[in-house]
């Protein structure tokens, strides 16, 4: 109905899930459609796995403490991160080195244009860093309504990243434990939306060829860089603004500071609105391709 609404009415829609990763420059002129479709049911079990079907307005966080709770294994390393189960294989969220692909088996969308609903294999999705075929081919003509994840009975934990090494040598290793870190390693890092407006990390991390990594090696011998599945390889996009003077400066007069403690996030000192924090971010994307030749993509999406 609300699809419908607007078509007919020809207004231009959004769909919201959490909303913990837009920025309005303005108002939206258009219907906003905000996903509350709940619901967690087994597909299919045995020795080994489970396959969920979670529908898409559930709040990830708590669907990844759910799983927990359950004895399911493969969502750890993403708690706390913010918005629905809808969003994230749209953003292909990921953390501490895990992504959703790495368990998802499928993503049930509607597609208003067709009036009908089409199931995309994890292939089909086609994702990449952050990326996927919904933000691209078909941004903006989806509706997810549920997605379907298959996790592990069998643990067999993921602690690649550096702040998790530490639980290397636990004996008594879980789930909850590794939650615990990413929790709390999350907390100190990044500042809780509730208290200071913010939408989490605002760009992406930047991959470049081997070559131009090796090359800022040379100049910046304390660059750190990291391998992808393809030949590209990743720099921390934090470390890049930090170098360019970023990390913890405030314009109070706007309202908008880069946040003292991680360079990736932009925060809202209380008076900002979207077109101050868009503005904001265009100067450090300036900053960054003049210091290192290199261009930030955000993440945020912009409305």
């Amino acid at each position: 109905e609300a699809f419908s609404f607007s078509k007919k009415e020809k207004m231009p829609h959004y769909v919201l899930g959490g909303g913990s990763n837009i920025l309005f420059t303005g108002d939206f002129e258009g219907v906003l459609i905000k996903n509350e479709i709940k619901g967690i049911q087994e597909i299919k079990s045995s020795e080994k796995h489970i396959t969920l079907e979670v529908g898409g307005g559930e709040n990830w966080h708590d669907l990844v403490i759910f799983c927990i709770e359950q004895g399911w294994q493969g969502l750890e390393n993403l708690s706390l991160i913010p918005g629905t189960v809808g969003a994230a294989p749209i953003q292909n969220i990921g953390a501490f080195g895990v992504e959703i692909c790495d368990v998802l088996e499928y993503v049930k969308v509607y597609l208003p244009s067709k009036n009908r609903f089409h199931v995309f294999t994890k292939s089909e999705c086609q994702f990449g860093y952050r990326d996927s075929i919904f933000k691209n081919a078909l941004k903006n003509q989806c509706f997810v309504s549920s997605v379907g994840i298959r996790l592990n009975k069998i643990p067999n934990f993921n602690l690649s990243y550096a702040p998790l090494n530490t639980l290397k040598k636990d004996s008594q290793l879980s789930t909850k434990k590794i939650s615990n870190l990413v929790i709390a390693t999350r907390q100190s890092r990044l500042p809780d939306p509730n208290e200071l407006g913010n939408a989490g990390s605002f760009f992406k991390n930047p991959l470049v060829s081997q070559k131009t990594a090796i090359d800022l090696k040379k100049e910046y011998p304390n660059l750190k860089y990291f391998s992808t599945p393809s030949d590209a390889v990743k720099i921390p996009a934090a470390w890049l603004i930090e170098q360019c003077g970023w990390k913890g400066k405030a314009f109070k007069k706007e309202g908008v500071a880069v946040y003292h403690k991680h360079a990736l996030i932009l925060v809202n000192l209380g008076d900002a609105q979207g077109k101050s924090i868009y503005e904001f971010s265009n100067q450090i994307i300036e900053s960054v391709k003049e210091k290192f030749g290199i261009v930030l993509q955000r993440e945020v999406n912009i409305i």
